[in-house]
Order: C-alpha cells, then sequence, then structure tokens
C-alpha cells in the first residue's frame, strides 16, 4: 500500500458552537460564502451539525473546529477537534 493512500483524508469545518445542552453533544453552526452560478453575487449559506464532545468542555460561542468521524447516533457523525476561539464573556 502507497504513503498516499494509507493517510485518510478528514473533512474538517469551522464554525461556532449555538447550543450545548445536550450531553456530549454540541450543534455547530457552520456558514459558507459562495458566489451565484447565474448572478454572481456572494450568497451566504449556513448548516448546522451535531458534533460529539465527550468531556463537555465546549460552550455557546465558542468557535470551534469539527471532523467527520464514525457515526454516534442518528444525527452526530461529527466530532469536535480543537477550540479556534473562546466565546466572548459580555
Amino acid at each position: 500500500m502507497t504513503q498516499a493512500a494509507a493517510e485518510k483524508v478528514v473533512r474538517t469545518l469551522v464554525g461556532r458552537v449555538v447550543s450545548d445542552k445536550r450531553a456530549k453533544t454540541v450543534t455547530v453552526l457552520v456558514e459558507r460564502r459562495t458566489k451565484h452560478a447565474l448572478y454572481g453575487k456572494i450568497v451566504a449559506s449556513s448548516r448546522k451539525y451535531h458534533a460529539h464532545d465527550e468531556a463537555g468542555e465546549y460552550k455557546m460561542g465558542d468557535v470551534v473546529e469539527i471532523a467527520e468521524s464514525r457515526p454516534f447516533s442518528k444525527t452526530k457523525n461529527w466530532v469536535v477537534t480543537r477550540l479556534v476561539e473562546k466565546a466572548q464573556i459580555v
């Protein structure tokens, strides 16, 4: 097996934690900005992902990186890999 085949490419996304109410799970809102195919206008689109947080250390407002993983439940197949930015306390 070659070196390229041995390394697995893992999809990662960066988003903001919008809910931390469930046990070992956070809801992450990922926003994307893409150019419209016909009109060329920048269009914002967003999607929520459920991510596994074993220790429960990530709180609402934190910016985190999530990576695709094995299915943990019916809706949860992402895991939080690292904290990008801590939430601002107002």
